[in-house]
């Protein structure tokens, strides 16, 4: 962990200037990140950009999930990605879901029962529209299970400065809002229910909102964008059979 952590401020404090710059992000509220301990920082999603913001924003380091295929390519480019992912604090999380993806979450409690903080998206995947969608449990289940506050964190313009499919952002200005942490109890596993991880998801979601200013959508993000996915094709293909 020592490796990268010193990996990880290099990366921070020696490029993070760059992402400034193009970025232009204003921190608000960082007094509310607290200071030492395991903390859950819970945002929303808006863009691939999000999780350079909050690392060159937030006083402390911050640990992330980041898709499984970042691990696995072959070669020199896919050894760099492993070894530049694993730098940065970021391990790897299958998302098929089932007992791969409950393996991700076992090493997040690890983190965060050491003491650190931890970064996650509860919509689970970028918004399609700039809107903010349905949260999934598994913040709200982590910080039941170690203890650890939610730090309810608004991203804000990151969608407008990196349209979706935008390599390199645009030059604008972003903010990034922590809001008043949520104290959490914790409980053993099998005292936890689905409806109080339900309703402790909402609850988070909701602060989010109030934060971002964003229209709150009560479906899942996936859900849409593979709605949406199947219907372009479906134009598509009927555009096609009509050539």
């Amino acid at each position: 962990m020592g490796g990268v952590i010193v990996l990880y401020w290099f990366f921070v404090k020696g490029f993070g200037w760059i992402a400034r710059r193009r970025m232009g992000p204003t921190a608000i509220g960082l007094e509310n990140v607290p200071r030492e301990g395991g903390a859950i920082i819970a945002a929303n999603h808006l863009a691939v950009i999000d999780d350079a913001l909050i690392p060159i924003t937030c006083p402390r380091m911050v640990h992330f999930m980041g898709k499984a295929e970042y691990f696995e390519g072959k070669g020199i480019k896919g050894r760099f990605k492993k070894w530049w992912f694993t730098s940065v604090g970021v391990f790897p999380v299958d998302r098929s879901g089932g007992s791969k993806s409950l393996g991700a979450l076992a090493h997040a409690r690890e983190i965060l029962e050491e003491g650190h903080l931890f970064g996650i998206h509860v919509e689970g995947t970028r918004s399609p529209d700039g809107r903010l969608y349905r949260g999934h449990t598994g913040a709200a289940r982590l910080a039941l299970e170690t203890g650890c506050p939610l730090v309810p964190t608004a991203l804000v313009g990151t969608r407008e400065i990196q349209h979706p499919g935008q390599v390199i952002p645009s030059k604008g200005k972003t903010k990034v809002i922590y809001g008043k942490p949520i104290p959490v109890d914790r409980k053993d596993a099998d005292e936890i229910t689905h409806e109080e991880v339900r309703a402790l998801t909402d609850h988070l979601v909701s602060e989010i909102r109030k934060l971002s200013g964003q229209e709150y959508v009560d479906e899942y993000a996936q859900k849409v964008k593979a709605e949406l996915k199947a219907r372009q094709e479906a134009e598509a293909a009927t555009a096609g059979e009509g050539h």
